[in-house]
């Protein structure tokens, strides 16, 4: 591979719907480039993407994968993302390191779920984007409907730059209203001729091409002049006007292509070597890299995936990791197509490639070469979707399993595991039930893990609704030395902006507690928690004290009801007694754990539960379904609005009755809909379920016991 300046490279990320011929295309191009002499087929699971035994097992792309094409003088890298939004990890690297996209239409499908999805980020991204309608030579192609349907999800910006003369199984030419040429095809390997437009057609091409030249003049004022003296722009002009507006993405150029029979796939790279921008990084700058994703490859090991962001790097050179500190030496420079890795001996700002065997090295963290501190700001990938509890059926795999998780983990940072202290639980955050299933085949395939999924608990709070008092009395004389303290409380919800006054009915009687000493905790879970000392008398040594707030901490971490945390008390010691010989640490952290749990019980204890903000994006069609759902999840919808098309509904709903709701609203939107879900507090639980689930613990302690 010959060496490319910055300003001779492109990166392109491949967006689409499942089934739309991204893989296939993928294969036309690569072949286009002279990086594969011959194209693979899904059929015989011999494509560069789609590499994988999963994904040969399911016949569907899962993962990103990086590829290159050097075409009309110029390098280009590719990301192929998946389709499904159960994978959109691709999509979202792809969005972040390449500079424009491809987005894949099926042309007997038009706009699908994928394009739909692929489409909102793209926009939010504000990625220039060209629109390649695909399969136009399958006997279900209809263009017009197609067309259509991209009107409808990108509205005007959706410009036409060829049209197809006659789509379907005897799909051969296109119009190319740009060149004002038609370009007709042959045989399996993209022969193209080049001859003038028919006459029935040149109407509707000079239409077309009239419609282009004033879209390209409103994309600057100087060439909008222009256009307004002469009424027309020279070529030169146009693409200058057709640059500005689609690097800006202003405009959406759609041409037709056939990704199997290799039609228009090299028009429309070349089309992308005159518009698309080139990479905008730093060419003299001191060598930097940023890790956009890393795998584990039969026979490479690890494999750390970058893009040059300044300067240029060699073989040889050595880095330092912003993130960790950790010295690494780049050994191998790769150039990348899928699981074919090129050597080649440099990579400039704005180029991708890749190497392997780095000590320490994960996605989204920066290597510099020495004495450069620049630090780049990590990919946002989407909050998870999906959250699932997962253990081994085998005890013996528990640490096995772990190691297994950590490393699906960093391969991909659309799944968070999290070990729950609280719950005493691995939960897993994916972004949906078939992310989780994929991650499943691993564990068992690779790891040869068995493993079972379930609900996860929900991590509610405890508290309480009104003051109560108790006492408790630890006292033990049965052999060696004694144990003895004796502890009397109150304890009191804290309510925001309210101080502690010490004045209250105890036994029917007002009583005014002194306070000697207050205090305060921001609890780790969330809430408050208040320790206050009102002992008069020397009743208890003030050395105690400590003993006696270890013991209350230990109720607040497993909760008198459900065992949950509990938050939002302020607890006032007021009297007790103690053992001149028995009194010891221990038997005060016993008498205040249990007089608390006591007192607990008798002051109108309550259950909350963490309250999510979910927004779901779902067809007008389907408004009504699912906001049924939703409601019968105990949501509360919060409001509405539209956006291209779909509703936008904003609902309140409980965590617990979240589980699998991506599945479920992909069933109710035949997977169009699309949703996030965001913690903003903790709300009560309903009398009625919260006597369910304090039924439900007490059966468990049964169990235990």
């Amino acid at each position: 591979m010959k060496n490319y300046s910055t300003d001779k490279i492109r990166n392109v990320v491949l967006l689409g719907g499942t089934r739309c011929g991204k893989t296939t295309l993928a294969e036309t191009i690569m072949f286009e480039g002279k990086v594969i002499d011959r194209r693979g087929t899904i059929e015989a699971k011999n494509t560069v993407s789609d590499n994988t035994e999963v994904e040969q097992l399911f016949q569907r792309s899962i993962y990103s994968t990086p590829f290159y094409a050097e075409v009309f003088d110029h390098k280009f890298n590719f990301i192929d993302a998946a389709g499904a939004d159960d994978f959109i990890e691709g999509v979202i690297l792809g969005l972040n390191v390449c500079d424009s996209a491809i987005m894949v239409v099926n042309a007997g499908s038009g706009v699908e779920v994928g394009t739909e999805i692929h489409g909102r980020f793209a926009e939010q991204y504000k990625k220039p984007m060209l629109i390649a309608v695909n399969q136009l030579e399958t006997e279900k192609a209809n263009w017009d409907n197609t067309l259509d349907s991209l009107h409808q999800a990108f509205g005007a910006k959706a410009v036409p730059v060829q049209f197809p003369v006659n789509p379907g199984m005897e799909f051969n030419a296109v119009v190319d209203v740009l060149k004002m040429k038609m370009y007709k095809f042959s045989g399996e390997d993209g022969k193209t001729e080049e001859c003038e437009i028919p006459a029935d057609l040149a109407p509707r091409a000079e239409e077309m091409h009239s419609a282009m030249v004033e879209m390209a003049a409103e994309s600057d004022e100087a060439l909008m002049e222009k256009f307004f003296d002469a009424g027309e722009l020279s070529e030169e002009d146009l693409h200058a006007g057709l640059k500005a507006g689609f690097d800006k993405a202003e405009f959406y150029p759609v041409f037709c292509i056939s990704g199997k029979k290799d039609m228009g796939v090299k028009r429309m790279l070349e089309f992308l070597t005159e518009v698309a921008p080139a990479p905008k990084e730093d060419v003299s700058g001191k060598t930097s890299l940023f890790v956009y994703k890393t795998a584990l490859e039969q026979h490479l090991g690890d494999v750390t995936y970058f893009k040059v962001v300044s300067g240029k790097i060699g073989e040889g050179q050595d880095f330092v990791n912003v993130d960790n500190g950790s010295k690494e030496r780049i050994t191998t420079l790769y150039a990348v197509a899928g699981k074919k890795k090129e050597k080649v001996t440099e990579l400039v700002a704005g180029d991708m490639g890749c190497t392997v065997k780095l000590k320490n090295v994960k996605t989204n963290q920066t290597l510099n070469a020495p004495g450069n501190d620049t630090a780049f700001p990590p990919i946002e990938f989407p909050p998870a979707k999906y959250r699932t509890a997962i253990k081994a059926l085998d005890e013996k795999d528990d640490e096995k399993l772990g190691e297994a998780l950590n490393r699906a983990a960093a391969e991909d940072p659309t799944m968070r595991i999290e070990y729950s202290k609280e719950l005493r639980q691995t939960i897993i955050n994916g972004m949906g039930e078939q992310h989780i299933n994929i991650l499943k085949w691993h564990l068992n395939n690779d790891y040869k893990i068995d493993v079972e999924f379930f609900a996860p608990k929900i991590p509610y709070r405890e508290t309480i609704t009104k003051v109560a008092t108790a006492e408790y009395t630890h006292k033990k004389q049965s052999g060696g030395a004694g144990q003895y303290g004796r502890v009397v409380m109150l304890i009191e919800p804290i309510v925001e902006g309210v101080e502690p006054t010490g004045r209250f009915k105890i036994d029917g009687k007002d009583t005014q507690l002194t306070i000697k000493g207050k205090e305060e905790a921001d609890l780790d879970w969330g809430g408050k928690f208040e320790f206050v000392n009102c002992v008069v008398g020397g009743a208890i040594d003030a050395g105690f004290m400590p003993a006696i707030k270890k013991g209350i901490m230990q109720k607040l971490e497993e909760g008198p009801l459900t065992g949950s945390y509990a938050r939002d008390i302020r607890v006032y010691i007021y009297d007790g007694k103690m053992h001149p010989v028995d009194s010891k640490e221990i038997a005060f952290i016993i008498a205040g754990r249990n007089a608390f749990k006591d007192a607990f019980k008798k002051a109108g204890p309550k259950l909350l539960e963490p309250i999510y903000m979910v927004e779901i994006m779902v067809p007008g069609d389907c408004t009504g379904d699912v906001m049924s759902d939703i409601q019968n999840r105990r949501g509360i919808i919060e409001g509405m609005g539209a956006e291209k098309g779909f509703q936008v509904l904003r609902a309140r709903v409980p965590l617990a009755e979240l589980y699998r709701y991506s599945t479920t609203l992909s069933s109710i939107t035949s997977g169009r809909g699309t949703f996030t879900m965001t913690f903003i507090e903790y709300q009560q639980v309903p009398m009625d379920v919260q006597e369910k689930l304090l039924k439900e613990y007490e059966e468990s302690q049964k169990e235990e016991e």
